[in-house]
């Protein structure tokens, strides 16, 4: 069955912190939780779906429904890294289609910075029943030398160039400077990306993002509730959500799963990647964006380096504005689960709510792309396209 049309987003919130040592992981849940239930008008006792991720506290819905004191008909838990949360906008539509929930909420909340955690740098741990871990353990990886693999095999099949590479950055710092509360709000250029320290070659520090806490949430409701609340009206349009992994002759790094969920949803909404006005994609590296660019569409596979180049993705400058409020790579990154800011922006973007100075004109229709897990290795990828109505 089609979710096109069959659920609104009526409510959206981003936690405006980015350290927060004081929090507890279930506060920083709480009050995400609060801020989009009051942007959409609602309260606790109308919300009966709830969704979240492996970074809710104890036992997930269970543990958080107590602590927020929510009676629930339905919960979803599914865990897929950085793409769970844009693919969990899709799950609580479907279960809206469907009438297992009426207002469904989704929340994510993540204190990496508090903790000290070396999201990109430190070595991956496996349990010794993880099947994958007798063969990748001995060879210590990490995210970033992970992703650092994709961005070599790319320059080295398609040409593509650190300089390329930076005008990601680049462009999300354009953005960044109009948000408040982005780690990173110093406008960079292309040579200060490509002279800071290598961290794994050919990706350099500012390749990376940024480590936070945070997070947010987000409100999915049936079609006339959303229309009651006076809010401005945003539908889910299509959705895909599909894994990658190295079976199955899927070995090869210059595409991602992407490839896979992005003309799913594309076909579900009945659009084309030219319809689209702005484009929020999960950015964990620069390599990142380039690759969900290219396998969504916007540009033909090995084009994407010139595609980002001079500044295309910059609002009010090029082809596509992508990732208005700085993105992982400037704004925030809490958790490893950064796909769910992607829809709240999207969303502010289809409201007209976003930044004046970054704001697309007559955005009314935007995507949404999360990828989780590691593109070097396994990983999945979730794909949300929403319209303004």
């Amino acid at each position: 069955m089609s979710i096109n049309g069959l659920a609104h987003i009526a409510g959206v919130f981003e936690h405006p912190t980015r350290f927060a040592p004081e929090l507890s992981l279930a506060q920083l849940h709480g009050e995400c939780v609060k801020g989009a239930l009051d942007d959409a008008g609602l309260s606790h006792r109308d919300v009966d779906g709830f969704f979240c991720d492996s970074d809710a506290p104890g036992l997930g819905p269970l543990s958080m429904a107590e602590y927020l004191g929510l009676r629930l008909r339905h919960m979803d838990t599914t865990e897929t890294g950085g793409s769970s949360y844009v693919l969990h906008v899709a799950h609580a539509a479907q279960a809206i289609a469907a009438g297992k929930c009426n207002v469904a909420l989704i929340t994510l909340a993540g204190r990496p910075r508090s903790e000290r955690i070396a999201t990109g740098t430190r070595p991956f741990t496996f349990s010794d029943d993880t099947p994958d871990a007798q063969f990748e353990t001995p060879f210590g990886p990490t995210i970033v030398n992970l992703y650092a693999m994709c961005a070599m095999r790319h320059m080295h099949q398609y040409g593509t160039t650190s300089e390329q590479l930076a005008w990601i950055k680049v462009a999300a710092s354009h953005h960044a400077q109009h948000n408040p509360h982005a780690v990173l709000r110093k406008v960079v250029t292309v040579e200060e990306v490509v002279s800071s320290p290598l961290i794994a070659d050919p990706l350099h520090r500012l390749d990376c993002c940024v480590i936070s806490d945070g997070g947010g949430a987000i409100i999915v409701t049936r079609p006339e509730i959303a229309r009651s609340l006076g809010r401005p009206l945003v539908a889910v349009r299509g959705a895909g959500e599909a894994p990658k992994h190295l079976d199955a002759g899927q070995v090869d790094l210059s595409y991602t799963a992407t490839a896979f969920s992005g003309p799913t949803a594309f076909a579900e909404a009945r659009v084309r990647p030219d319809d689209i006005k702005y484009a929020s994609i999960y950015d964990s590296f620069t390599i990142s964006v380039l690759l969900q660019l290219e396998d969504l569409g916007f540009c033909a596979k090995g084009e994407g380096g010139r595609f980002v180049a001079d500044g295309n993705l910059i609002s009010g400058v090029g082809r596509l504005p992508f990732n208005t409020d700085g993105g992982g790579l400037c704004n925030n990154h809490p958790a490893n689960r950064g796909g769910l800011t992607k829809v709240v922006e999207a969303v502010r973007q289809l409201r007209g709510e976003a930044h004046p100075a970054v704001q697309v004109p007559n955005c009314d229709l935007a995507l949404a792309n999360g990828t989780g897990g590691s593109m070097g290795s396994r990983h999945g990828a979730a794909t949300l396209i929403m319209e303004r109505v």
